[in-house]
């Protein structure tokens, strides 16, 4: 089943530490040149959908009420904030697909946005502690990093030590980075130092290196949705031919950590309702916040069995020329990872490659993508598909 919206405009800032002092500044860099992008005035909006998770990042909340504040034509509009984890900039965008197929509106604004750089290094990692079940993991050494870590060490406990595929996967995402201009980190640093344990690239959880670790970062990225059917003199349309949402429990003790079982879900749902194999997608975006999730999420979407990711890495099927590209902007591993923004990015991204308008990070021959936005230890677990309409 096509939905029946489509992203019609975007606009995406680097990512990176800037020198915005919060998500409200953030939002206003994205909001006016996606509108202008989209060829929508902000009064013609209907509503507005906006993903940022905060949690104390900063002590301004209340996100949706920033958003008019630099686009005046926008007072007066619907607002609403979403919230989930590192998929909150998903949960905005199929909020918003849902809107206007409920009929409620034809014309949509999603922003996802995170200041994360402001504070301190541990302070962050309390903060990101959040998208975990704080009653049994909040102890963990490491914070988040020392979650993945642990599943890192169940993965390699089952299957074996794959720490040489992890760097592979690292190498490959930095090495696509380098040519991403939106990238927070810009050059490739090649497999040898994504392998080696050294001074600048020491553990931060074992088994997991620094290299195996996405950025801390800033960012906004801002799209257009448009009901299809009020689109006919829009600049650009890239249609959904799918999305699916399935969660997971959040304990980690209540499941297999390592099965992402709702990510499983999410694709096998997605692929049905698009009436496709993953055979038929050109490129996937996908969510590497660490390099043992990417792993695992191979595993997840049917490009390999349980236990079987470490043959893509080795048969380079995940590489830019391979059967299936994954992260061809770098990911969050090299892209960055400001936490509201991180799902509306990765739509735009696929978007970009579907326009044929990547530039350096452009897969020949792009009609279709797939895009996997996870929050917590895959536990919300988002899919997109998405087609060039025109």
């Amino acid at each position: 089943m096509t939905r029946s919206a489509v992203i019609t405009g975007w606009a995406h800032s680097p990512f990176g530490k800037l020198d915005d002092p919060d998500s409200e500044t953030l939002m206003a860099r994205v909001v006016a040149p996606a509108l202008a992008h989209a060829g929508v005035a902000a009064d013609e909006v209907d509503g507005i959908f906006v993903g940022v998770m905060n949690n104390g990042f900063q002590k301004q909340d209340f996100q949706a009420a920033l958003v008019a504040l630099s686009e005046p034509g926008l007072a007066g509009k619907p607002a609403v904030r979403l919230e989930d984890a590192c998929a909150t900039g998903s949960a905005a965008i199929h909020a918003a697909l849902n809107f206007i197929e409920a009929g409620r509106g034809k014309i949509a604004l999603v922003v996802g946005a995170e200041k994360m750089t402001a504070k301190a290094t541990a302070e962050t990692g309390d903060i990101l502690l959040g998208a975990s079940y704080r009653k049994e993991e909040a102890s963990v050494e490491g914070g988040f990093a020392g979650i993945f870590g642990r599943i890192a060490q169940n993965y390699f406990q089952r299957y074996g030590d794959r720490s040489e595929e992890l760097a592979r996967i690292a190498a490959k995402n930095h090495r696509n980075g380098a040519v991403n201009p939106l990238a927070q980190f810009q050059k490739d640093l090649g497999f040898d130092y994504c392998n080696t344990v050294s001074d600048k690239n020491p553990y931060v959880a074992h088994p997991l290196r620094r290299t195996d670790c996405a950025l801390i970062s800033d960012g906004a990225a801002a799209l257009v949705l448009v009901a299809e059917d009020a689109a006919s003199d829009a600049p650009r349309a890239i249609r959904f031919l799918a999305t699916a949402h399935a969660n997971d429990i959040l304990p980690l003790s209540r499941r297999d950590p390592i099965a992402f079982d709702g990510a499983r879900r999410a694709w096998i749902a997605a692929l049905a309702e698009a009436g496709l194999s993953l055979n038929d997608l050109h490129l996937v975006e996908t969510h590497d916040c660490f390099t043992i999730a990417e792993l695992i999420e191979y595993e997840a979407m049917g490009l390999t069995a349980a236990g079987q990711g470490h043959i893509a890495v080795r048969e380079g099927w995940t590489e830019k020329g391979g059967k299936l590209p994954v992260n061809p902007s770098g990911g969050l591993k090299s892209k960055g990872h400001p936490i509201g923004a991180t799902g509306v990015s990765m739509h735009i991204m696929a978007a970009m490659q579907l326009m044929g308008e990547a530039g350096g990070m452009q897969i020949d021959g792009a009609e279709r993508a797939g895009i996997f936005n996870m929050g917590g230890a895959a536990v919300a677990n988002f899919c997109s598909i998405l087609e060039r309409a025109r």
